[in-house]
């Protein structure tokens, strides 16, 4: 069986699971534990970040690398079109979304949980102790503003990412005014590209990723609940309800190696 060597939260293995539901090719995920988990995994593919696909004696890595992967290796239900043109602008589509919105996202959702004690405890695990989520709650965000400062997350690039954020939600508004998919009437990479990078930005709302409940279809604020994006959130549900899996399959520890973790 496929194994993804992966983070549950992470936003680039999320881009491959929502890939290899739509091919529905059977996986086993593997969590991997940051630190130690990465060294394992280091020793078996040569490189510590996740996504990591294993498929029989093949590794690959790299979210892009593994996407290319799986649909020359299995190749009915492709997500990247035949046609030079269409295919040129999925994967340019693709790495934008990875460099520009897989980038930004991040930097947006960490800013939200600074500022939004309610998304900070929302986080937190269902048997945190009501201490301590009111501890975690009452944590000044201008303590958490110096923290994520220090972090390169000044107001000034929480602005830029915020910017960028916008503009994109605004070009893939325009894009899925009149068109099912961002390249026309079949999904693509691109569509999964953007879907499952877009997550940090709102989280998904089904039971498709292990969160908290509190936390499953919530984002960052002006940008997960505002109406002049709701075309794409919209667009986005459809996706997930049309082709990702939801509940399956859960997260493995590894056996010997990388375990499993309960956030990225």
């Amino acid at each position: 069986m496929i194994e993804l060597y992966q983070f549950e939260l992470s936003h680039y293995c999320e881009k491959i699971r929502l890939i290899l539901d739509y091919k529905g090719l059977e996986y086993r995920k593997v969590e991997v534990t940051p630190g130690v988990g990465q060294l394992d995994l280091f020793r078996l593919s040569g490189q510590r970040q996740v996504p990591v696909l294993k498929d029989g004696e093949t590794l690959v890595a790299d979210s892009t690398a593994i996407a290319l992967y799986l649909d020359r290796q299995y190749p009915d239900r492709p997500i990247v079109p035949i046609d030079a043109r269409q295919r040129g602008l999925c994967l340019m589509m693709e790495e934008w979304a990875d460099e520009s919105i897989g980038i930004n996202a991040r930097k947006v959702m960490l800013s939200a949980f600074s500022q939004n004690a309610d998304l900070r405890t929302a986080a937190l695990p269902k048997t945190t102790p009501d201490f301590l989520k009111t501890i975690v709650g009452a944590v000044p965000h201008e303590v958490l503003d110096v923290l994520s400062f220090g972090v390169g997350l000044g107001p000034e690039t929480v602005k830029a990412a915020r910017d960028a954020m916008r503009q994109n939600l605004e070009a893939l508004c325009l894009l899925l005014t009149d068109s099912p998919y961002l390249l026309g009437d079949t999904p693509s990479l691109a569509d999964f590209a953007v879907a499952g990078l877009s997550m940090y930005v709102k989280f998904p709302a089904g039971d498709y990723v292990n969160l908290p409940d509190s936390l499953k279809g919530r984002g960052v604020p002006g940008l997960a609940d505002s109406a002049e994006y709701q075309i794409f959130w919209d667009w986005r549900d459809r996706l997930y309800a049309s082709f990702r899996k939801a509940g399956a399959p859960q997260p493995s520890d590894g056996g010997a190696g990388p375990t499993r973790i309960s956030i990225d």
